[in-house]
């Protein structure tokens, strides 16, 4: 079964966020193994010099790549990114089982970014938007675009 796992900078602080991220969980629950770890947030002043968010981002950036298992298919959000269709996200997951791919790392950085040591390590780089969205709410549209791949592999009508 392929293995899915979420690391994110960050809590999910209201409820209705982790009430729908619960859901997309059970729902994963059929297609793979879902494993979502939070990453503790960096503290940082209210207004930070650009060295204090350096050291936030660098700081947030170690503790990630702590968590990628070896060997795994790191796709990070970031804004240079690409945009892709639902489709193609299906297309790109599949493919990469096709070819060997059992352990996706989806990571979704803090609000000061990704170091460029992790987005480095990517085999592929993920841009939602060009629009910016609370972290809390990438989580919920990032499992729920994980979950229309694999609906869409299966061949299923949730996808229209």
């Amino acid at each position: 079964m392929v293995k899915i796992t979420v690391l994110a900078v960050g809590k999910l602080k209201e409820k209705y966020f982790r009430d729908a991220c619960a859901e997309y969980e059970k729902r994963l629950s059929a297609f793979c193994k879902l494993n979502i770890t939070e990453i503790e947030e960096t503290k940082c002043p209210s207004s930070p010099s650009d060295t204090e968010i350096a050291n936030v981002i660098f700081d947030e950036g170690e503790k990630i790549i702590s968590k990628i298992p070896k060997g795994s298919y790191v796709i990070p959000l970031c804004i240079e990114g690409k945009e892709i269709s639902s489709e193609k996200l299906a297309t790109t997951i599949s493919n990469a089982t096709v070819t060997g791919e059992s352990h996706f790392v989806f990571i979704i950085g803090g609000s000061w970014g990704l170091s460029e040591k992790v987005k480095n390590m990517a085999k592929f780089k993920l841009s939602m938007s060009p629009m910016t969205f609370p972290h809390m709410l990438a989580r919920v549209m990032l499992l729920e675009q994980i979950y229309r791949s694999f609906m869409i592999t299966a061949g299923t009508e949730y996808h229209k």
